[in-house]
């Protein structure tokens, strides 16, 4: 069975092919500090559909483009 996890290196790709530094990102997704979101996007902390979504936003990109297929163990 499959299942989707959240494609860390793609939501970096994009904020980059944006331009966007991760000081900008933070901000723009309410962190006091660049660290707040480069934790999300290296995995050192969980994102949250609400986060993921407003990545997406931000981003300017569908929010299945921060997504990929990986295989579930039963």
């Amino acid at each position: 069975m499959k299942k989707l996890d959240v494609n860390l290196s793609k939501m970096k790709e994009c904020r980059k092919a944006t331009k966007m530094s991760l000081n900008e990102m933070s901000k723009k997704l309410g962190f006091k500090s660049p660290n707040g979101y480069y934790y999300l996007e290296t995995g050192k902390s969980k994102i949250s559909a609400e986060m993921l979504a407003n990545v997406a936003l931000i981003l300017n990109i569908p929010i299945e483009e921060l997504f990929t297929e990986a295989e579930r163990s039963s």
